[in-house]
């Protein structure tokens, strides 16, 4: 029981790790959008992030995945590294910020439902409410950033595109993770992503000789960290529980958003703002939280002697029940797996 208390504890820093870094990607990518069209900054933080992985894998000499990863690794490389990327800043570019959290923020309820229907994943109460309240107070923080933006039919669908892609893309990761390191698994994923950007070159060299040290510094950062250390903490906190309850998890980015945008940028949230993003995080608690164990059976109590092995006299109920374990017994590793 040690060792999964320790497992769950590892896998939710891991996934911390990953939120706390996907959200500061979004006060980076005002710097670096502003400078960097769609293709071109999704290249670029590939290329960074490609270049990270790779040489962390040397080092380790880790080598390439069994066969039985790539299928995975294939379809997460094209929809979630590459896909995703390019599709959510096209699509933040056609409408506000605010409407664009909103409709990518429906990517963890895809994730649940696409595990449920593909891999086999449970849907337990607990989680889909946790999901209903979080999905409540990301739609309230959009609705706060949202003001007097515009809203394009184009936009909408691009972002609705963004969501299906990050959705598919971890659902397919997951079995990968059978089969290969989460190093692996990020690494190669990157350098897919990286290839099906490669139709942007020509922008990226173009507007890397015009744009701000500050930017091409930000989509460095983009690289380096939300994308080659985050993905990484992710995958590994991934194969050590369900799609579902890690897409629920992703819900706590919309208020780390509010909170970094707040100190970094000293933009002051309103009240909607602030309760929005305690929904969020209320709902990730929710979601990830279990019921309290049932009432155990009474044990029973030998007092007969014991001749040989097998050989029980007599059994009598237990003056007081003491409590058994239940069929959770994993401890606090809950749905590591």
């Amino acid at each position: 029981m040690t060792n999964s208390r320790t497992t769950s504890r590892s896998a939710l820093a891991a996934a911390g790790v990953s939120v706390a870094l996907w959200a500061s990607a979004f006060v980076s990518i005002r710097s670096a959008g502003a400078a960097y069209s769609p293709g071109a900054l999704a290249l670029g933080r590939l290329v960074a992030g490609s270049l990270v992985l790779v040489l962390v894998l040397l080092v380790r000499r880790e080598g390439l995945p069994s066969r039985g990863a790539w299928p995975g690794i294939l379809v997460s490389g094209l929809l979630w590294f590459g896909g995703y990327m390019v599709a959510l800043n096209w699509g933040e570019q056609e409408v506000d910020a605010g409407t664009a959290a909103m409709v990518v923020n429906i990517g963890p309820l895809l994730i649940a439902l696409l595990g449920a229907r593909f891999l086999g994943e449970k849907l337990p109460p607990r989680l889909i409410a946790g999901m209903g309240v979080s999905f409540a107070g990301a739609v309230a923080v959009g609705l706060s950033m949202s003001g007097k933006g515009h809203a394009s039919v184009l936009g909408v669908v691009l972002c609705l595109i963004a969501a299906v892609a990050y959705a598919s893309g971890v659902v397919a990761q997951k079995p990968a993770l059978a089969h290969a390191t989460a190093l692996q698994v990020t690494t190669f994923g990157c350098l897919i992503g990286t290839v099906v950007c490669l139709p942007f070159s020509w922008q990226l060299i173009g507007e890397l000789g015009e744009a701000p040290v500050s930017a091409t510094l930000n989509m460095v950062y983009l690289g380096v960290f939300p994308t080659a250390l985050a993905f990484t903490t992710w995958a590994y906190a991934l194969a050590r529980t369900t799609a579902g309850r890690m897409g629920a998890t992703t819900y706590a980015v919309p208020a780390l958003v509010v909170v970094m945008a707040w100190a970094l940028l000293g933009e002051l949230p309103g009240l909607l703002t602030l309760a929005g993003g305690v929904l969020c995080l209320a709902g990730v608690a929710v979601s990830r939280s279990r019921p309290k164990t049932a009432d155990a059976a009474p044990a029973v109590e030998v007092t007969g002697t014991v001749d040989a092995p097998g050989a029980v006299d007599t059994v009598e109920p237990a003056s007081s029940a003491t409590p058994v374990g239940d069929e959770s017994g994993k401890g606090a590793a809950g749905s590591a797996r």
